[in-house]
């Protein structure tokens, strides 16, 4: 499994490295109302404490015909419809990947961990 995503051009060599990727998707899930916080679980800890603030827990995936699957652990603010947020984080990582690195987006799943008050 590759740890950059690689494209050519005339002037080389383009390398987009897996936590770039989280990094946009992290950001872009925190953008969406409801969301609380990307993680919630033992590895998101260790991420915080490692200083990969911009991970907290996102995995990503790239299979062999460069198609990206992501893995995004969120934390869900109280009172906000659980499926709603859900489904509004995976349409604004979709549009904010394709928008900032032209990958093919495969998957993206979310796991909703916890629920917390304000």
């Amino acid at each position: 499994m590759k740890n950059n995503e690689e494209s050519r051009t005339d002037l080389g060599a383009i390398k987009i490295h897996k936590d770039v990727i989280a990094s946009i998707a992290s950001l872009a899930s925190l953008e969406v109302e409801g969301v609380k916080k990307i993680g919630g679980d033992l590895k998101a800890s260790i991420y915080e404490l490692l200083g990969k603030k911009g991970q907290r827990g996102i995995s990503v995936e790239v299979d062999r015909n460069d198609e990206v699957r992501l893995n995004v652990p969120l934390v869900v603010k109280y009172g906000y419809n659980v499926t709603d947020i859900a489904r509004s984080v995976q349409e604004n990582v979709q549009q904010s990947l394709e928008k900032m690195t032209n990958l093919s987006i495969k998957e993206i799943n979310v796991n909703v961990q916890r629920i917390e008050k304000e």
